[in-house]
């Protein structure tokens, strides 16, 4: 077992097994690489595991975020495939919650040989109804969470962060998410709601080329379980799992049972 910090701008880190197959773990919008540490120290037995914050959250520099650069996820996923290539990885695990889900996608689809699966945590690749799909929201609600944000960033974070976790029983976990919504810088906030939030990438899932799980948790409203069935019927020989965890984050609220389906994919 071993830990380093590799560099910024990513505040990147590798622990775990050195020679085991890498899995690499990806936060969603408005987190950051703490959030998947309950997860960590069970794959580190026998993983080389890589964590990192997407740029402008958590510890990244912030000051190389480029607008032009993130106004799309793509920015993003060629970030993931730098680090990858630095890392000199291959075969990895993939583990992306939420718009990193899509991220992850996007980034196998521009460098397939550095992967070998996918696991996608809460996965929607249009959060806006459109026709028969359902993304879970209109487009009036869109705008309205847009608006909310761009008016009063500190208000939103409060609002939204114990909705988006859910579990209300257990107050602490939506407080520690508002707490990491409201250290985001707002400016990047605002941009990387707007590429999260107004993204498309439908088209994107029949190019998945890895093996794949899609964790699905019960009464996500980020995520609602249409979207995950849908997922895995537009991504081939993809495997649904339907947790039993509740809210958008079962790698907070629900870990144990996060950690049993992503070894029991592995296994297979």
């Amino acid at each position: 077992m071993w830990s380093v910090i590799v560099s910024a701008p990513n505040d990147l880190r590798v622990s775990g097994l050195a020679d085991g197959r890498p899995i690499v773990f990806v936060h969603g919008f408005g987190c950051d690489q703490g959030m998947w540490r309950f997860l960590v120290p069970d794959f580190a037995v026998d993983h080389k595991v890589v964590t990192f914050d997407l740029v402008g959250f958590g510890n990244s520099d912030v000051s190389v975020y480029d607008p032009q650069r993130y106004g799309t996820l793509r920015g993003h996923a060629e970030d993931l495939v730098r680090i990858c290539r630095e890392l000199e990885l291959s075969d990895v695990v993939l583990v992306g919650h939420s718009v990193s889900a899509m991220i992850g996608v996007l980034a196998q689809r521009l460098a397939p040989e550095l992967f070998g699966a996918l696991v996608m945590v809460g996965p929607n690749p249009r959060y806006v109804d459109d026709g028969d799909y359902t993304g879970g929201f209109s487009r009036a609600d869109i705008a309205g969470l847009l608006d909310a944000l761009d008016s009063n960033h500190t208000g939103w974070s409060v609002a939204m962060g114990p909705v988006i976790m859910g579990n209300p029983e257990r107050p602490e976990l939506g407080e520690e998410l508002t707490e990491s919504f409201c250290r985001t810088d707002p400016q990047v906030a605002r941009q990387f709601a707007r590429v999260t939030f107004l993204s498309d990438n439908r088209a994107d899932l029949p190019g998945v080329t890895v093996p794949t799980l899609v964790l699905q948790c019960v009464d996500d409203p980020i995520a609602p379980a249409a979207v995950g069935r849908y997922v895995h019927q537009a991504i081939p020989g993809s495997v649904l799992t339907e947790l039993s965890a509740s809210g958008h984050c079962p790698h907070l609220s629900a870990p144990a049972e996060t950690i049993a389906a992503i070894r029991t994919f592995l296994g297979r």
